[in-house]
């Protein structure tokens, strides 16, 4: 099972690096950034309730590895 600390760690630094990006990304990367950050939104949420409910993991792991996806996506559509 993946760690909900490491996952947390790497999206961070993934978000951080995409941040800095984002002033000069098309309208169709800034949307999906959008999205993104809604699911940010819930995962910081939810990995703050991590700590006291183990039940909530499985989920939080499923978005966090949708946001890490997003993120490597996105991160290479700014590449080109």
């Amino acid at each position: 099972m993946v760690d909900i600390h490491d996952l947390k760690r790497d999206l961070k630094t993934l978000r951080e690096e995409l941040d800095l990006k984002m002033h000069l990304a098309s309208l169709e990367a800034k949307q999906e950034w959008a999205e993104l950050e809604g699911k940010w939104q819930s995962f910081s949420s939810r990995a703050r309730l991590e700590d006291t409910a183990d039940s909530v993991g499985n989920a939080l792991v499923l978005l966090g590895e949708e946001l890490k996806q997003g993120y490597k996506r996105l991160r290479r559509a700014l590449k080109d």
